[in-house]
């Protein structure tokens, strides 16, 4: 059942505390496949972002550019980039670990990337074998030289509300380490919730720190895991400080890799739901991306998490 047939308003009328629109960072294809243990056919990864970019979505994070012995899944980038139908108006950002995957990055012709830091010492040493001030001579080069190729440079940033073997991570912590990335060109920072922990007051003063410390919110993205339910309760609480960029995956697809106890991403089309209930414009069309998380869904021989897909595809 489509959402027009449910004789439900597609969207309300925003009201001013929040922003009049949201910038949907789809993270499916690559986060949210990263960590299937089938491969996954390159032809299917393809038209799932042609899929993705029809209904709409903008920004869709393409793949990766980690070595194939860390990431199997993604060991085809070359190939997908290269025969990637780009659609107009739309961006194909790519993970960037560090200067070898900048070097293939360049050659694939990508204008977009992202770098993946940690804000808590354990996680940086399990995920990129060093500590969370070794990372920054990481990137340092990274960074540099992306932004003289004419590339804009996200920054993500793991463990922001709590870190599987420290516990509560502080946002005093989280904004030191994040406003070290945006010093270093960063043009956006997002905050990840890598194991679902987060609660809404946590968000609310993370991102209130942030400001404090002479971030601006519109610098900022969130990027929230369901581990706990919490996610789209989040991710208003986010939107009601001024956020207005949000990581979701279609079909609720992902994990982490490193954190065993992390489930799926928030899912987009629960994110548009939300956001249509808001008032909030995206600029996706709903039915489109259920489809397509159903479709998906059959390739990988298993339902969507997601309880919107579910609701409308049922």
């Amino acid at each position: 059942m489509g959402v027009r047939e449910l004789g439900l308003p597609e969207r309300l009328t925003a009201t001013g505390e929040l922003p009049s629109r949201v910038t949907i960072w789809e993270v499916g294809p690559r986060d949210g496949l990263q960590n299937e243990a089938a491969t996954v056919p390159v032809d299917v990864k393809l038209e799932f972002l042609d899929r993705l970019a029809g209904a709409g979505l903008t920004t869709l994070e393409a793949t990766s550019f980690v070595h194939p012995k860390w990431v199997p899944q993604l060991a085809d980038a070359e190939e997908l980039l290269g025969r990637l139908d780009r659609r107009p108006g739309v961006r194909y950002p790519v993970l960037v670990p560090n200067e070898r995957g900048l070097d293939r990055a360049v050659a694939a012709g990508v204008g977009h990337i992202a770098v993946f830091g940690s804000a808590t010492e354990t996680f940086a040493k399990r995920n990129l074998n060093t500590s969370v001030d070794g990372q920054f001579a990481m990137f340092e080069p990274v960074l540099a030289r992306a932004r003289a190729e004419g590339m804009e440079v996200r920054g993500y940033l793991s463990m922001c509300f709590g870190d599987p073997w420290e516990g509560v991570v502080s946002a005093e912590q989280v904004v030191r380490v994040g406003k070290r990335l945006l010093d270093l060109g960063c043009s956006q920072l997002s905050l990840g919730d890598t194991i679902g922990v987060a609660t809404a007051g946590q968000v609310e003063r993370l991102i209130d720190a942030f400001v404090a410390a002479g971030v601006g919110v519109d610098a900022l993205a969130v990027h929230f895991h369901d581990t706990y339910g919490q996610a789209l309760a989040n991710t208003l609480a986010a939107l009601r400080r001024g956020v207005s960029t949000v990581d979701s995956s279609a079909g609720g697809l992902g994990g982490c890799p490193y954190a065993e106890s992390a489930t799926g991403n928030l899912a987009t089309e629960d994110l548009v739901w939300m956001l249509d209930g808001l008032g909030i414009e995206h600029g996706a069309d709903l039915d489109a991306l259920v489809a397509t998380s159903t479709w998906m869904a059959q390739r990988l021989g298993r339902p969507s998490p997601s309880r919107v897909v579910k609701a409308l595809a049922g």
